[in-house]
């Protein structure tokens, strides 16, 4: 085993949990947000500039717990409004690190533009989906009580 927590085991969550107590941020002002497994740096626009340092503390932090940071699938995302006047530059991407338009987090998806419509047409298309195979099935002629089974 070259790592403490083992992927895709019921332990390897709390594992981290524990672990990741002593994970903060740098920088003043900066947060980190940790569920199961997942960390989100969150940094405001005034300290844009402490996105290396946050990232290389991460992996810093990695290195001393016998972790490895999985650049791979770690992502950027920068959050707008349209409320405001003022269109802000955003900073230069992060070298290996990808830029995304919109984030899973813990199963809800969210925009760059703080909407969750993507997330609403999602539970929407699977709930019609749905709802087509137990019509599908209806049809076939299973009683209510197995459609509940299935459902």
């Amino acid at each position: 085993m070259s790592a403490s927590i083992i992927q895709r085991s019921a332990i390897g969550p709390a594992s981290y949990v524990v672990t990741a107590a002593n994970l903060s941020s740098v920088t003043p002002g900066n947060s980190l947000c940790k569920y199961a497994d997942d960390t989100y740096i969150i940094i405001p626009a005034v300290n844009v500039h402490s996105r290396v340092a946050e990232l290389d503390n991460v992996e810093a932090w990695s290195h001393l717990n016998n972790l490895q940071l999985n650049r791979k699938k770690c992502v950027e995302i920068v959050f707008a409004t349209n409320r405001t006047r003022h269109v802000a530059t955003p900073p230069p991407p992060l070298p290996d690190i990808v830029r995304v338009s919109s984030l899973n987090i813990l199963g809800v998806t969210v925009s760059s533009r703080l909407s969750v419509a993507d997330y609403v047409q999602n539970v929407i298309g699977s709930c019609a989906q749905t709802l087509h195979a137990l019509r599908l099935l209806r049809a076939h002629g299973l009683c209510d009580s197995a459609l509940q089974t299935v459902y």
